[in-house]
């Protein structure tokens, strides 16, 4: 019979892009705390997924030539696969475009607005894209040069009808819960961040837009989508059946753990659980909010070039020595760095030499001594018992330190049981026991001490790796034991029957000669980058156009008559335009860069062959040219001297 249940989640991460390595320390987290839980007998729920509206999924999409849904079905793929390759085992794959997923956020914004905690006024502040995440002026940290606090890069202003959440009408209770609940937001630097952050003074949040349409629309004013905080963070409750399947979710909910990047915590932490209030649902019991994984050059992102792709690392290594490196060397809670050097260094020095060795010893050793048949063992010694007993303290340090997400801590105290059994090794000496007929009895008690210390170290090792524990089980010809061994089965000793038979030793973890490996990244490097440029050249030689498809492109000088912004966006304006001939209409996306009444009387260059096109719900009959750099500044084309409105561009 069941423990109980225990529901773990992770984010749901943004596809904008592939994940990285940091991505990757949450979810193997996760990962590892439910196969730990399902060992000791809770029936787990693990949930993960992907978090896909947002303005900043429909700018990627536009900039690829996709529709939003096409673009990160394709992105979705990746993570998935990513996951697969990292062995985590989740029970539910969330994504917020799903039907389900939507209509639920829809009743839950219903809820909220008839009870009073929504309602509609109007926004105006400092908006970052990329975080999507709104700023008062007070938090942005300089006066002169605007830029988002958590990402750092520029914030842009935004004006619009918006529909509010009362999160200020919350604070207080939240603040009792907290006090009354100690360990809900953990560690405890993160929950004293968070308690000073509520009594700085919560103000109302935005939780719908009208400047973009790719999201879930608002039910009863559809010129809105709901916004982040209620699409996204929903996601926890509406996977496991809130107003779909009561049962399932009465069984799940509150969730034990939400596991989240210490820079999500806030939205997790004050945001969520307030909008839970307002639903009259009980909290989760625990937010743990984990550090970054550094680099170098600091926390990793594509814009800094410094992203560190798992899947390579996967290749190269194998994915059990990166879960183990994620979990062993940095202190979950706190920010750690990665580096290259410190995996090798860790499986060269844990993997290879302790574990490996161990495993190859013992196994070499029944080979020899036994013609590969696991001993009976004999009466125990003072040495036998120390094992015995490393073994049972382990467990119990093991214990203690997982459930209290010491994952560092925990696979400390289980190396010292298998540095104790490589010390066994070299006190009992099996290597001189042999030597004597007498001493045969002693020498097949400590051989099957090995097994049994390796069966313990197998089964331990089922929720940190997901191939060596089953490897290890089949070199000791003790395959379907370690597959069927659940937690209370570690602290037994002698499990392992007499008169099995082992394989043959093979190294799960050979070592890696860290010059040779760097060269080999070098050798890759080089012939990747060759490859990329003459990709780049193919398609430099593709893009080319003839004279004849040039000929096709009509592009004249168009006088600006009238020009005005379009209500709703912060960055269209609507041009009405003089070609000689005829009058036209077009939107340009500019108002970020020029005010309207600056462009009236400009002669601008105009693409007015183009097919016409609905932008926003106007129409447009034209493009204007314009250039940009990488710093996304923009300027309009225009001519030098005065010429008549329609000349050609040839």
């Amino acid at each position: 019979m069941a423990k109980g249940t225990f529901y773990v989640t992770t984010p749901i991460y943004y596809p904008s892009d592939k994940l990285h390595i940091g991505h990757a320390y949450t979810t193997v987290a996760a990962d590892t705390i439910v196969k730990y839980k399902a060992m000791q007998g809770y029936e787990t729920m693990f949930l993960t997924g992907s978090d896909e509206h947002g303005q900043k999924i429909q700018r990627k999409a536009q900039e690829a030539g996709k529709e939003p849904k096409q673009y990160v079905d394709e992105i979705v793929a990746t993570f998935k696969s990513l996951w697969e390759k990292l062995g985590i085992d989740y029970d539910y794959f969330i994504r917020t475009t799903e039907e389900r997923h939507k209509k639920v956020v829809q009743q839950i914004f219903q809820k909220l607005y008839d009870k009073g905690d929504i309602y509609k006024g109007k926004y105006e502040g400092w908006y970052c894209t990329p975080c999507e995440t709104f700023w008062t002026e007070r938090q942005l940290p300089d006066e002169e040069e605007k830029l988002c606090p958590d990402c750092g890069r520029e914030v842009e202003w935004v004006e619009e009808k918006s529909y509010f959440f009362r999160l200020s009408k919350y604070a207080d209770r939240l603040l009792k819960h907290i006090e009354e609940n100690p360990h809900f937001i953990q560690p405890e630097s993160r929950r004293n961040e968070m308690v000073s952050f509520i009594e700085s003074g919560l103000e109302d949040l935005s939780v719908s837009r009208t400047t973009f349409d790719w999201g879930i629309p608002v039910p009863f004013d559809e010129e809105h989508v709901i916004y982040v905080w209620i699409d996204a963070l929903s996601n926890y409750i509406t996977a496991i059946g809130y107003e779909t399947d009561e049962e399932n979710f009465r069984k799940y909910w509150p969730a034990d753990l939400h596991l989240v990047g210490k820079d999500i915590l806030r939205f997790h932490t004050i945001i969520w659980p307030i909008v839970l209030m307002a639903l009259d649902l009980p909290l989760p019991k625990q937010v743990f909010g984990h550090g970054w994984l550094l680099t170098k050059t600091g926390k990793m992102s594509k814009s800094k070039g410094n992203v560190v792709d798992p899947v390579i690392l996967i290749e190269d290594f194998g994915v059990d020595a990166i879960r183990y490196y994620l979990l062993r060397e940095v202190a979950f809670g706190a920010d750690g760095a990665y580096s290259t050097e410190a995996l090798i260094q860790r499986i060269n020095s844990d993997l290879a030499n302790d574990l490996g060795n161990l495993l190859n010893r013992t196994i070499s050793m029944v080979n020899r001594y036994f013609d590969g048949v696991i001993p009976a063992p004999g009466p125990a010694e003072e040495v036998d018992l120390d094992l015995q007993n490393c073994a049972a303290g382990m467990l119990n340090k093991v214990e203690e330190n997982m459930d209290a997400l010491k994952f560092t801590v925990a696979l400390e105290e289980f190396w010292t049981f298998v540095r104790r059994s490589n010390k066994y090794i070299d006190q009992t000496t099996p290597w001189i026991l042999a030597k004597e007929e007498d001493k045969r009895e002693r020498l097949g008690t400590v051989l099957y001490n090995l097994v049994e210390a390796l069966r313990i170290i197998a089964g331990t090792l089922k929720p940190f790796m997901v191939e060596t524990p089953y490897q290890m089980g089949e070199q000791l010809g003790i395959g379907k034991l370690i597959q069927e061994t659940e937690w209370e089965d570690l602290r037994e000793w002698g499990k392992v029957e007499a008169g099995v038979k082992v394989r043959k030793a093979e190294p799960i973890f050979p070592r890696i000669d860290l010059e040779e490996y760097f060269e080999k990244v070098e050798k890759r490097n080089e012939k990747e980058t060759a490859v990329k440029a003459a990709a780049e050249e193919e398609v430099r030689e593709e893009e080319m156009i003839t004279f004849e498809e040039f000929s096709k492109i009509d592009i004249r000088v168009a006088e600006v008559l009238e020009a005005e912004r379009i209500e709703g966006s912060d960055k269209l304006l609507k041009l009405q335009v003089d070609l000689g001939t005829e009058k036209r209409q077009l939107v340009a996306g500019i108002a970020l860069h020029y005010q309207a009444e600056e462009l009236v009387g400009k002669k601008i260059l105009m693409l007015v062959n183009l097919k016409p096109a609905r932008i926003f719900g106007v129409e447009s009959n034209g493009m204007i040219l314009a250039a940009s750099n990488e710093n996304g500044e923009l300027v309009i084309t225009t001519v030098d001297k005065d010429i008549s409105n329609g000349s050609k561009v040839k």
